[in-house]
């Protein structure tokens, strides 16, 4: 006999409190983990739903127990969730499993430290900056860093073992640290000026070295003086050749582009005034799934272990926002704010974003209709390559 679960005495005795629930079916299989800032309020709100909503409607028909776990905050249910949901994969969440780790520009701890492309485990000996987006951003990045300041981009045990200057420095992308052509104090000195570069601080950095021109100049260090005028100037034309954002600092843009078998989540992330570039992301999830539920679904998972930036401007209005300003913030140690721009550069940004989630998605739902129909081709032809079915006679 089949247990109705009796949700107005579950709720009559359920607490206010923040904290996180987990809602079970009739064979003990976990269906929902959600968060809460008043649990009573939230799961009430699934018993209280007008009809519609098939997915919530499908959910709450199967749940037979509702389990909670109280938090003292609202930042710890957040993250208490988003363990839950990558540990047990419930049935109903949306899932974002990224099986590609970000990438990062990496400073190594060296001497004449090298300055490289890197995708894994971070280590404390070294220095990371990022994520970026895609590949393609970091080797733009690591490029610019060789133009302006010529840090060396080969593995140690070439390093080690240079008897005479390579190719890049014939080329003007390395300043010859292996056959000591720059003393290590100056080398330094251009590591430290592509680290501040990295942090995001291109137009102090540019100031600064205008300060140093000058000091140079007048101790009468010209070589010192044109060299630094040379950086300054190619700063000046790299920041010019990229693509700028009209004013819009360090920022993520997130949008949601949904199909009625498949959906697409953009991350756009602009550092420095400077477009990255964006990051596609395909998430599993529930039909009848809404665009503001996979974005929340999103922003709390995704920069549950990722960098926040100070601002995350999305597509659709979230009914957490506030909540998830309130722990983003926590986790950062600064403030985070989330919302839908109205007007100017980032309303563009916006719409950016969304054409190439729309494309994305599009490109996604072709190859998946095109891979079916290759396992339907290789199907047949493996029907076909069978021998018929021998006939016995009685």
């Amino acid at each position: 006999m089949s247990i109705v679960f009796d949700s107005k005495s579950f709720l009559q005795q359920l607490t206010s409190a923040p904290g996180v629930y987990r809602m079970y079916g009739g064979q003990g299989e976990l269906l929902y983990v959600g968060k809460a800032k008043n649990l009573k309020k939230r799961v009430s709100s699934y018993f209280m739903r007008a009809p519609g909503n098939l997915r919530t409607e499908a959910m709450v028909s199967q749940i037979h127990r509702i389990e909670v776990t109280l938090t003292h905050t609202e930042d710890e249910a957040l993250i208490l969730e988003s363990n839950l949901i990558k540990e047990l994969n419930p049935r109903y969440n949306i899932v974002y499993r990224d099986d590609k780790s970000y990438p990062y520009v990496r400073l190594s701890a060296h001497p004449f430290p090298r300055i490289s492309y890197y995708r894994g485990a971070k280590t404390g000996e070294h220095r990371y900056f990022g994520p970026f987006p895609s590949a393609g951003a970091v080797q733009e990045t690591l490029q610019t860093l060789q133009k302006l300041f010529k840090l060396r981009p080969c593995r140690d045990n070439f390093f080690a073992h240079r008897q005479r200057a390579c190719l890049q420095h014939q080329i003007k992308r390395c300043s010859g640290p292996c056959v000591g052509l720059i003393s290590p104090d100056d080398y330094a000195q251009d590591a430290a000026k592509a680290v501040r570069l990295l942090e995001g601080k291109g137009d102090k950095l540019a100031a600064e070295m205008a300060v140093e021109m000058e000091q140079a100049a007048e101790r009468l260090a010209f070589e010192k003086a044109a060299a630094l005028r040379d950086q300054i100037a190619a700063l000046k034309r790299v920041r010019e050749s990229r693509t700028l954002t009209g004013g819009a600092e360090d920022l993520d843009v997130v949008v949601v582009a949904i199909h009625a078998s498949s959906s697409c989540v953009v991350v756009m992330s602009v550092r420095d005034g400077m477009n990255l570039g964006h990051r596609s992301h395909f998430p599993r999830h529930p039909a009848h799934a809404a665009p503001e539920e996979l974005l929340e679904s999103f922003l709390s998972q995704h920069y549950f272990d990722q960098p926040v930036p100070p601002e995350i401007l999305v597509s659709h209005v979230l009914d957490e926002e506030a909540m998830l300003e309130g722990a983003l913030s926590t986790r950062a140690g600064r403030k985070v704010t989330i919302g839908l721009p109205q007007r100017g550069v980032k309303v563009r940004l916006l719409e950016m974003a969304q054409a190439t989630a729309a494309q994305a998605l599009s490109t996604h739902l072709v190859e998946a209709a095109s891979m079916d129909d290759r396992l339907l081709e290789l199907q047949r032809a493996l029907d076909l390559d069978r021998p018929p079915r021998r006939m016995e006679c009685f």
